[in-house]
């Protein structure tokens, strides 16, 4: 495991020890209470988890000897419980700050190997013992909540200690890694080859390849790496069945691809064990570089002519008017305007960006003759839908940042507020429609369900991946959380996660882009897939896991 993990947060993200600059910044606070309708922020403090009451396991000595006699280490103390007891979703984290910990895991196994993985699995079937497989523990869908469905108890196999990086062909320019690796080794250790995976999503620093692979996750270059159903050559996985190697050829006629059905699983079908994934060069050369547009739909149509052109950008992230204006406030707060921004402000002005504008970030990564292309066509097309270059700077900050959103939940929920995020996916030419119906179901069930008199939530929109036929869209969405307790926190939420969830089920979208589905969004799974789809994935599951002890549920299943 190459994290300790006694020195991060159980109930947050992060190290134990970070403070965040926000936390500390008052006018920061002064501003984000007037944008919410002037409300005042309460200190909320989250809970110790000395003050937390944790259940004790159900599971005697017999039940555990099973487990260890495969060849994991078993932990059972309230730290390990504690830290296993869910994962990163808005819920997840209201339950942990109130010290509301039921149901925990009753133990944590630690397989070393794959043999070890699979013995603990047929441990589990066998006692009727709920499996929850555990890596990063960084879902923000629910997907790691320890359910224990119909069976006695649960416990959560964390993969961590499976972290060895098996074999690098670069010939065939592949690679196969253990599941529980993180993401910062991997990458570290491919590149001491001269290679990279180029998986960076905003968890990258806490989160591991199988969680990567069973949420069908993306990150910040997709746009040139994939998401990880694209860069995800085979895997293998320990089920109740026994061990599943899915096949790793080029290209194949011999039936339906079934890596295909690994990636998304979610854990219900098995724990992945290793797996076996496309590589790139590192590359000779990067640039960065930030536009402005005047709108939302002129980025948009930017966006889409450079994917549709077919210009090998490695990121394109848009962002709407109100991200764009938020974080360009909350940066001037951070760091007060000096000379230079003045004259920057008057140059906008001049050339007609002194009101509303969108920013979208642009990178390329690659060979110096191929980035020097693509720079060259982006900066065409955006000129040619009036957008104004700004330079290298603000993207090379975003660049820097880029893994820092997460730490801002904690701040946040610290005074009193409310803060998730959603995203979905759907074509270029229902794109609009999709946007503006997520916005506007957001925005009313937060005014309709604020926290206090008077208060209102903040909408944030970007879109961050994009494809020939369409894009992603990521919301986040900051509100004035209700007061009385943890169940009018989570009725609070509810009530606008369910506004926005329907909105995108009713306007073409689908519920989830790479979060996965876990348990926040296993409600609209069937009506997305149908009952044909529905019937195949239980008919998967019931061939892989006939007693249901995998994730019990998740994804609907």
């Amino acid at each position: 495991m190459s994290l300790d993990r006694s020195t991060l947060r159980w109930n947050g993200w992060g190290p134990l020890r970070h403070e965040d600059a926000f936390a500390r910044n008052n006018a920061l606070w002064r501003f984000l209470g007037t944008a919410l309708g002037g409300v005042e922020l309460p200190a909320t403090p989250a809970t110790p988890l000395a003050n937390c009451r944790l259940a004790s396991p159900v599971l005697a000595f017999g039940d555990i000897s099973p487990f260890q006699t495969a060849g994991c280490d078993v932990a059972i103390d309230a730290a390990d419980r504690a830290f296993h007891a869910r994962g990163d979703s808005y819920r997840d984290l209201l339950a942990l700050r109130a010290g509301h910990l039921d149901p925990l895991p009753d133990a944590i196994v630690y397989p070393k190997s794959a043999e070890a993985c699979r013995g603990a699995i047929q441990a589990a079937n066998a006692a009727d013992i709920a499996v929850v497989p555990f890596g990063g523990g960084t879902s923000v869908v629910g997907g790691v909540s320890p359910l224990r469905g119909s069976h006695r108890a649960v416990v959560a196999i964390d993969t961590t200690k499976m972290d060895r990086l098996l074999s690098v062909d670069k010939e065939s320019m592949v690679a196969t890694a253990e599941a529980g690796i993180y993401g910062p080794d991997l990458e570290q250790r491919l590149n001491a080859e001269g290679v990279m995976l180029g998986h960076f999503p905003q968890s990258f620093e806490f989160s591991t390849l199988g969680g990567w692979i069973a949420a069908r996750g993306a990150g910040q270059q997709s746009n040139r790496y994939g998401k990880a159903e694209h860069w995800l050559v085979s895997a293998r996985l320990a089920t109740p069945a026994g061990a599943w190697s899915t096949e790793g050829y080029p290209a194949s006629a011999a039936g339906a691809r079934l890596t295909d059905l690994v990636a998304g699983s979610e854990g219900t079908l098995g724990i992945i064990t290793d797996a076996t994934f496309a590589l790139h060069e590192c590359p000779a050369a990067r640039d960065y570089r930030a536009y402005l547009f005047r709108s939302f739909a002129a980025g948009r149509e930017a966006v889409r002519e450079i994917v549709q052109a077919g210009i090998p950008a490695a990121s394109l992230r848009l962002s709407d008017e109100d991200e764009t204006h938020f974080f360009g406030a909350l940066g001037r707060l951070q760091a007060p305007p000096k000379f230079k921004s003045r004259i920057e402000d008057s140059y906008l002005k001049l050339r007609g960006f002194g009101g509303a504008k969108c920013a979208m970030i642009t990178g390329a990564e690659g060979d110096a003759e191929l980035v020097a292309y693509a720079r060259s066509r982006i900066a065409s097309i955006a000129r040619k839908h009036g957008g104004l270059s700004v330079g290298t700077s603000p993207a090379d900050r975003w660049f820097k940042g880029r893994f820092h959103g997460p730490y801002l939940r904690d701040p946040l929920m610290d005074r009193g507020l409310g803060v998730d995020t959603l995203e979905t996916a759907t074509s270029w030419s229902n794109l609009k429609r999709l946007y503006d119906a997520v916005r506007a179901a957001l925005l009313d069930a937060m005014k309709a369900n604020a926290g206090v008199a008077g208060g209102r939530g903040i909408c944030l929109a970007h879109i961050s991946h994009s494809y020939v036929d369409g894009a992603s869209l990521y919301f986040t969405y900051v509100w004035p959380r209700a007061r009385g307790g943890l169940d009018a926190e989570i009725a609070q939420w509810t009530a606008i996660k369910s506004a926005a969830s329907d909105a995108i089920a009713a306007n073409g979208g689908t519920i989830s882009h790479h979060h996965g589905a876990g348990t926040d969004h296993a409600k609209w799974m069937a009506a997305e897939k149908g009952p044909v789809s529905m019937e195949v994935l239980r008919a998967l599951k019931s061939a892989l896991d006939p007693k249901g002890i995998m994730n019990p549920g998740k994804l609907g299943l």
